[in-house]
């Protein structure tokens, strides 16, 4: 199988200059989530001209689509593609890499077919990423119900074949109050932004109590109009992560009852909104991580160092409460560039990112070869998933 390794290379190389256009093309139109219908479109042209039957709008999600290459009765494996952005700072997040590399991937397989071990290769399209949960959407839709293993990577400032994701959860605080003149008449009002605050300071109080691989953090969506009037009404977006969703919900709850507590000490209505877009903690495999190991050196790639504490969430994770699933993170930055800013937007289009690109293309085809060609892996992969 070592033969047909290095023809999936060779046909990510080749491709070089396409994935390379099609990644750069994407980081210049971002799109946000649900809206990423030019990313989609150039995504699913490039797959269907190479020989991948593809459908548009799976899972019922306008902007997610499956490419698809059968070559008989085997293991069926999918390759995600993400591609919507960040607002204000575009492609901040290297979704553009993801998309492009995954579809990399498929190509350099689809061009091997001839000598593909019997299988299914899927290249799945997944949006909204960044807010609002596509996986978890095409999950619930059934699109990884017969699915034996995911695999994606990740853009990032070092390689990693595995850091762990925390699940999150979004909820909304709407703090209704009374509006009065702030100086003639403010004993006559309510003052919900007062609440808002009062809860972002024991929100702060509250961290000290949490466990370090939590995380809480929020912004205020709506503090008022102008600052002679009191504000009634008050708006604080908050995402709750942990790494297991028992104790996301256990510190949800808390947070919760923090804003309560604000309402009743401000004399203003709280509303709370919990949001359905849930993202669950990533499933580790180790046999999954194995036949990904195998090939870090032949794709061109070695690990970094560890960051355990640089911990972020993804809808990646409901997609391995399902199957076995791998979330690889690619080296595209140099190191110590934070991911989400401007630079680690501007390093997503830099020529580095061209390297992490093919290799991490690279990394998903030969490891697909591996697993189609010993699918006793994938029973492994399985077992473990059931054991986990």
């Amino acid at each position: 199988m070592d033969a047909l390794k290095r023809r999936v290379a060779d046909a990510v190389e080749q491709l070089g200059d396409e994935l390379t256009a099609l990644s750069l093309s994407i980081h210049a139109h971002p799109e946000l989530a649900f809206e990423e219908t030019r990313a989609c479109g150039w995504l699913a042209r490039f797959l269907a001209a190479r020989g991948f039957h593809v459908e548009a709008g799976v899972g019922g999600v306008a902007t997610a689509f499956r490419a698809s290459l059968e070559t008989g009765p085997g293991p069926t494996l999918a390759i995600l593609c993400e591609y919507d952005a960040l607002p204000g700072v575009g492609h901040a997040c290297g979704h553009n890499v993801i998309a492009a590399a995954g579809a990399g991937a498929g190509a350099a397989l689809i061009a091997a077919r001839d000598a593909l071990p019997p299988g299914r290769i899927l290249v799945i399209g997944t949006p909204a990423e960044e807010k609002g949960g596509g996986k978890g959407r095409l999950v619930d839709a059934g699109v990884f119900k017969d699915v034996d293993a995911a695999m994606m990577i990740h853009g990032f400032d070092r390689t990693l074949l595995h850091q762990d994701l925390l699940g999150v959860a979004r909820v909304t605080f709407e703090w209704t109050g009374k509006a009065a003149h702030a100086s003639v008449d403010p004993w006559a009002g309510a003052n919900a932004l007062d609440a808002c605050v009062a809860t972002f300071n024991a929100v702060a109080m509250l961290r000290q109590q949490t466990r370090p691989d939590c995380r809480i953090h929020g912004i205020v969506a709506d503090g008022g109009a102008a600052a002679n009037v009191i504000p009634e009404r008050a708006v604080a977006d908050f995402n709750v992560r942990a790494p297991s969703l028992d104790a996301m919900w256990a510190l949800h709850r808390r947070v919760v009852a923090v804003a309560e507590a604000a309402a009743a000490a401000t004399s203003t209505r709280l509303t709370v909104t919990r949001h359905a877009d849930v993202y669950e903690p990533l499933k580790r495999n180790q046999a999954l991580l194995d036949v990904f190991a195998g090939n870090v050196g032949p794709a061109g790639l070695s690990e970094g160092p560890a960051a355990p504490d640089r911990v972020a969430s993804s809808d990646i994770g409901n997609v391995s409460q399902v199957t076995p699933t791998i979330h690889a993170w690619v080296a595209i930055a140099p190191l110590g560039t934070a991911i989400h800013t401007r630079e680690f937007a501007a390093a997503a289009a830099a020529p580095p990112a061209r390297a992490g690109l093919l290799a991490g293309a690279k990394l998903m085809a030969m490891s697909a070869v591996d697993m189609l060609a010993d699918p006793s892996r994938v029973a492994a992969m399985k077992e473990e998933f059931a054991r986990r």
